[in-house]
């Protein structure tokens, strides 16, 4: 006879209580994540105003290295908005679905919204995680370069 094991039997029970906080949640994430579209927003913008303006110098020509600096730093903005995009996109789908989920009684957005939400933190995750990495790397490329000189 085969026995299950603890967590195969058991099973969430979502009371008031638990639809109340995911209630708060959800409204909390889509508040974050409407600040996070404006960011993006906004990077997007700054990216491409530095792009076009920072080489610019009082005269109205540009600088000798200004425009080629400027420009790669316009991009790294918009690319970094670009990533930053997917992040705040699943946090929001998760505020949507959980609402409807909530509203609705539908066992479809429910699993949605915490699909959503297991994909945002797995970004962040993986994001964090790369930046610790490079971080690394900077300081083993200053610690080496600095024993050179």
């Amino acid at each position: 006879m085969e026995q299950k094991s603890a967590f195969e039997s058991f099973e969430l029970e979502v009371n008031s209580e638990i639809k109340g906080f995911l209630k708060e949640t959800s409204k909390w994430a889509y508040f974050l994540s409407i600040l996070g579209f404006i960011g993006i927003g906004l990077m997007v913008l700054g990216g491409i105003g530095f792009s076009l303006f920072s080489g610019m110098n009082q005269f109205g020509g540009t600088t000798a290295f200004g425009l080629g600096y400027s420009a790669g730093v316009g991009l790294f903005y918009i690319i970094f908005a670009l990533i930053y995009f997917f992040p705040i996109l699943y946090l929001f789908k998760f505020a949507k679905n959980m609402k409807t989920a909530l509203s609705s009684e539908n066992n479809d957005n429910f699993k949605s919204a915490f699909l959503n939400l297991k994909s945002h933190y797995k970004f962040i995750g993986i994001f964090t995680i790369a930046i610790i990495g490079l971080y690394i790397l900077i300081l083993f490329g200053a610690v080496l370069g600095a024993s050179f000189f």
